[in-house]
């Protein structure tokens, strides 16, 4: 029976067809692996997410975890599969073997834990923010902490979490209000709040390792304004002894429990630091431990934060592709109606998958969830060059490819593959809306994507206002380079000709456009569209991505050609259908439309 997760066989082609990740063995930390071991750690995934996640996911949203003011409840079947996660070295399956890993690839550690998205994103919440906290302490922490609090959180006994927004300060981390004040010991004591923070209180691990941004007091007990005062702080649930065991309970307690449309099965909290309610060493505040120096926290947070934007947009491919695939068998086994030039009623009805319409909306769903997959394991196969790469150059240009791809890769999944998940719903018709049926749970657990780890608003300005332009615009023009290298190759191949030229001009036009907002003179007009900036530019980096899979699927024949063929349909579409919607984009960007900029509260 074929995973209604995601396609493996799509899975493969990504990953040994298009980034030839087989190659990766050549390299010294990888030399230990082969394909063989490669598709052990899949199939190892694709088993446990099948048969542990997937079961309880309608049951993780329907009995979510609730607080009776002392402890919080969740249902068994998380922890089962949490400690079957942990036992097989997933936690550490990108990590040196010194931290107990495999030292697998970025891009196969992702595609193996892409299943746990599809499979249960509620549950697969705590382990994927545990390995986020995990590898930036690995970047920033001092050994001792390292020790601490990573290792023990590879192996699963510690779980972590990011606490960056406060209630009243949301995005806008300069505004936070969170205190750390230095104690004689070299520690910190933190009194503040901090909301939305998933997995922020449980009894799934023996510990759980916050990571937490504050600002630490100057001399005239005054917090610095803006981000430039933000640090790092580790501040535990419970202290942890000399010997590793667990101490005495911090002074971190939650407040509530928010309660979202979805991603109802990980816990999102208000915590209070500091309140008083636990007095460690006879003292009230939050303990917390510096992490890396004063002042740089957000740019050690950085490290968590742009590893989580990925992970939130492969959270949404998975979870637009899991509808597409469910929205698929279910077209295939309805019966309904006939064919408008068969309208015998004596006639069998014809499965809905006949119907032109269903084709469409299938397909649509195909071009964003394979599209959205691909770019994702891109970006996880930019992240093997840039830690194993021969060169320095090579190293720096895959950095450079990253770091303006990052939005993207969180933004674009985050609108189109919850798209797909709408198309699901509309496939199964009236069943679609209905709890029985899972698409209308993809929908609502995939709907809080376009606002996780910084909204669709936010990473538009990061695109236009940052990314385009750093480094005298290196990453934007690196970018450029690889697309003309796709657009090169397709050029000499007669079936896909008509797209390369398409999407050099879409290319072109891009470039000319981010020259004439520039030209503004005033970084509120260049900016006031950024969004729809974000959206034309995404659409044609998904298209680079269709190109790339086109070239591979032209000519090929034989058992498998049915699949190639279903890529060379999904890349006619994408750009017939889906690529054209950036032009009118572009007009409107290029015209420096001022309407929304303009706008006045009172006229609304």
């Amino acid at each position: 029976m074929q995973s209604k997760i995601v396609s493996r066989r799509d899975l493969e082609f990504v990953l040994y067809e298009w980034l030839r990740a087989e190659e990766l063995t050549g390299r010294a930390r990888y030399a230990d692996h082969s394909r063989e071991t490669f598709n052990a750690a899949l199939d190892t995934c694709e088993q446990i997410a099948t048969d542990l996640f997937a079961p309880h996911n309608k049951k993780n949203d329907q009995e979510e975890p609730h607080f009776d003011g002392e402890r919080v409840h969740i249902i068994p079947e998380v922890k089962s599969a949490l400690k079957a996660f942990c036992e097989s070295g997933l936690m550490a399956a990108g990590q040196d073997y010194e931290f107990g890993g495999m030292q697998l690839p970025c891009v196969i550690e992702k595609a193996g834990l892409a299943y746990f998205k599809g499979a249960n994103v509620g549950t697969s919440s705590y382990p994927f923010l545990t390995i986020g906290n995990a590898n930036t302490l690995l970047k920033c922490g001092s050994p001792e902490q390292i020790d601490t609090f990573v290792k023990p959180m590879m192996t699963g006994r510690f779980f972590g979490t990011m606490c960056l927004s406060e209630p009243q300060a949301g995005s806008s981390l300069s505004d936070i209000a969170t205190r750390a004040e230095p104690q004689a010991d070299g520690s910190y004591r933190l009194k503040g709040n901090k909301m939305w923070i998933s997995a922020g209180e449980h009894e799934l691990s023996e510990n759980i390792v916050h990571l937490v941004l504050a600002k630490v007091p100057d001399e005239n007990g005054k917090l610095i304004p803006g981000v430039k005062g933000i640090s790092l702080f580790i501040v535990p649930k419970y202290l942890v002894n000399p010997d590793g065991s667990l101490g005495e309970r911090n002074d971190v307690v939650l407040a509530g429990l928010n309660h979202k449309m979805g991603y109802r099965g990980t816990t999102n909290c208000l915590l209070n630091f500091g309140e008083g309610k636990f007095k460690p060493a006879g003292k009230g505040g939050a303990v917390g431990y510096l992490v890396g120096e004063l002042h740089k926290g957000l740019a050690n947070m950085f490290h968590m934060m742009n590893e989580a934007r990925i992970g939130v947009g492969l959270g949404a491919v998975m979870l637009g592709y899991t509808g597409y695939l469910h929205a698929l068998e279910y077209a295939r086994e309805r019966p309904q109606g006939r064919h408008p030039m068969a309208k015998d009623p004596a006639q069998p009805q014809i499965p809905i998958i006949q119907h032109t319409d269903v084709k469409r909306m299938l397909l649509a769903q195909k071009t964003y969830v394979e599209g959205g997959l691909g770019l994702n394991l891109y970006c996880a196969r930019l992240v093997d060059e840039e830690k194993t790469a021969g060169s320095e150059e090579a190293r720096k240009h895959a950095t450079l490819l990253l770091d303006i791809l990052t939005p993207i890769a969180k933004s674009w999944p985050s609108q189109w593959c919850l798209e797909a998940n709408s198309l699901a719903i509309q496939v199964h018709g009236g069943y679609g809306y209905t709890r029985e049926y899972n698409v209308e749970q993809f929908y609502r657990d995939n709907r809080l994507n376009p606002i996780h780890e910084g909204t669709h608003g936010i990473q538009g300005l990061d695109l236009l206002g940052r990314k385009v332009t750093m480094q005298n615009g290196a990453a934007f023009k690196a970018l450029g380079v690889e697309v003309q290298k796709t657009i090169a190759q397709a050029l000499e191949v007669a079936e896909l000709a008509a797209y390369a030229k398409s999407l050099g001009a879409v290319l072109q036009r891009i470039e000319k456009v981010t020259q004439k907002l520039y030209s503004a003179g005033d970084m509120n007009k260049t900016l006031a569209n950024a969004s729809v900036y974000l959206e034309a530019f995404g659409h044609a980096v998904v298209a680079w991505m269709w190109l790339q899979q086109a070239l591979l699927s032209v000519g090929k024949s034989g058992h498998d050609a049915a699949f190639y063929m279903g890529k060379l349909q999904a890349c006619a579409f994408f750009f017939k259908w889906e690529l054209p919607k950036v032009q009118p984009q572009l007009d409107l960007l290029d015209s420096i439309d001022t309407t929304t900029l303009e706008m006045q509260d009172a006229w609304f």
